[in-house]
């Protein structure tokens, strides 16, 4: 039956062409906000979790000992753990890209649903992520403006990178600096911090800051 098969082949189009955009509305917003997994990842993992669903849908209606849509599933769960493990990054005690491997797994989950036709929840799903990342991201902001404030006395060894080094860890773990000092006091570089932010930002800062391997000291200059 022609026709018909040309039918199935038409909405499988259809529910991959839904899944696009749905990944890619959410993988718009992580690439303006420059995140590791941007809008091709986003759609593409979106695509990826919608065929194999469907595969394993069809396999399912095909009777017994062909397939098992739940084991797919899992499957489909397990493997996107990996990609979002790689999207996060653990270094001298800051850790960063958690939203980022959120993100991935509800955009796995929403593929999945696209392809069992829950289009509803799967469009539902997609606006409260977009509602997430964007609205609670100012939300996020606005509490870090007004909640810490934190002063950093660092002795370093007076390289030449160094502040620059110091500045780009404490902004990297999400941190506001208001204002910077910089002397020469004997055989160290002493650097004063004035930050600002969410409070388990800054611990994440000061944790960075104390790894580094120009840092002798880091105090709260209290």
């Amino acid at each position: 039956m022609p026709g018909f098969a040309e039918a199935i082949h038409l909405s499988v189009l259809v529910q991959l062409g839904l899944a696009v955009l749905l990944g890619g509305a959410i993988g718009l917003e992580r690439e303006l906000a420059g995140k590791p997994a941007g809008l091709r990842t986003n759609i593409l993992i979106c695509v990826g979790a919608t065929l194999f669903t469907l595969m394993s849908i069809g396999l399912a209606f095909q009777g017994p000992g062909h397939g098992d849509p739940t084991r797919v599933a899992a499957q489909i769960a397990t493997g996107v753990g990996f990609i979002g493990a790689g999207t996060i990054l653990h270094a001298r005690g800051a850790v960063t890209g958690l939203t980022s491997a959120a993100t991935i797994w509800v955009v796995a989950a929403i593929g999945m649903a696209v392809g069992a036709g829950a289009y509803v929840d799967a469009l539902g799903t997609t606006a409260l992520v977009m509602v997430v990342l964007y609205g609670l991201g100012y939300v996020e902001r606005f509490a870090g403006r007004h909640l810490t404030r934190s002063h950093l006395l660092i002795h370093a060894r007076p390289e030449p990178q160094a502040l620059e080094e110091l500045e780009t860890l404490v902004r990297r773990a999400g941190v506001e600096i208001e204002r910077t000092e910089s002397r020469r006091e004997n055989v160290d570089l002493v650097v004063e911090l004035d930050l600002r932010g969410p409070r388990r930002l800054h611990e994440q800062a000061m944790i960075s800051i104390l790894h580094h391997p120009l840092v002798r000291t880091v105090s709260t200059g209290e």
